[in-house]
C-alpha cells in the first residue's frame, strides 16, 4: 500500500464524518496525524483506515 498523504492536505475520516474536516499534520510509519476541526488531533493507522481526501486541498 502506498500512503498518498502529504502534510497540509485536507481529509475526512470515512467512519467518523462528524469529526469534520481534518488537516494532515504528519505521516510516520503508516500513522497519519490529523487535526480534525471538531475533535482535535487524532492518529490514524493508514493501513486500516483510508482517509478521504478533499480535492484541491494541497497547500502551495
Amino acid at each position: 500500500m502506498i500512503l498518498d498523504y502529504e502534510p497540509g492536505e485536507k481529509v475526512i475520516h470515512p467512519n467518523n464524518k462528524d469529526w469534520g474536516i481534518g488537516q494532515v499534520q504528519s505521516i510516520i510509519n503508516g500513522k497519519v496525524t490529523v487535526n480534525f476541526e471538531n475533535v482535535g488531533k487524532k492518529v490514524i493507522n493508514a493501513y486500516n483506515i483510508q482517509l478521504e481526501k478533499i480535492n484541491g486541498s494541497k497547500r502551495t
